[in-house]
């Protein structure tokens, strides 16, 4: 699939969170909405990555921002996850990856000389009317939320 750019309307999901509830990009309208995606829960890189969002969002939301974090792992999964680390902000299952496709985040990856199809690690923000305003393939798990917050202009 294609990446996601500036200026391109949010494809629109309904996923189920770690709370079990249902969560829709649309019930956020009207705020600035961070998605990030990540590869697998409780893993070390997205615990680091969860927990830098984790402990950074009051002052994105003091900001506007909302944060959902998206993965292909089970509800029952992301729940454990979300108790084990205090996470503050709702955990989204994408099982069949459809919504990371649908968004640019999920194509080949390469790891140790291999070549497979799997999920980017990506955040794409999101402008409260719905259109991204800043999408970001590829990142890294380790500092990522500090430079977000500077390209942001939040710091």
């Amino acid at each position: 699939m294609s990446k996601l750019t500036p200026g391109d309307q949010a494809p629109d999901f309904t996923l189920t969170a770690s709370d079990s509830s249902a969560q829709s990009l649309a019930d956020l309208r009207g705020r600035s909405v961070i998605v990030y995606f990540y590869p697998a829960a409780a893993t070390p890189g997205c615990t680091k990555e969860a927990c830098d969002f984790r402990d950074n969002l009051n002052s994105l939301a003091a900001s506007g921002y909302s944060v959902l974090g998206v993965s292909p792992d089970k509800v029952e999964k992301l729940a454990k996850f979300a108790a084990d680390e205090s996470l503050n902000f709702p955990l989204l299952s994408d099982p069949d990856h459809a919504v990371a496709e649908a968004w640019g985040a999920w194509g080949e990856k390469k790891n140790y000389d291999k070549t497979y199809e799997g999920l980017i690690r990506s955040t794409v923000v999101v402008d409260p009317e719905g259109k991204v305003s800043l999408a970001q393939y590829n990142v890294r798990a380790t500092g990522h939320v500090a430079k977000l917050r500077r390209d942001l202009g939040l710091d």
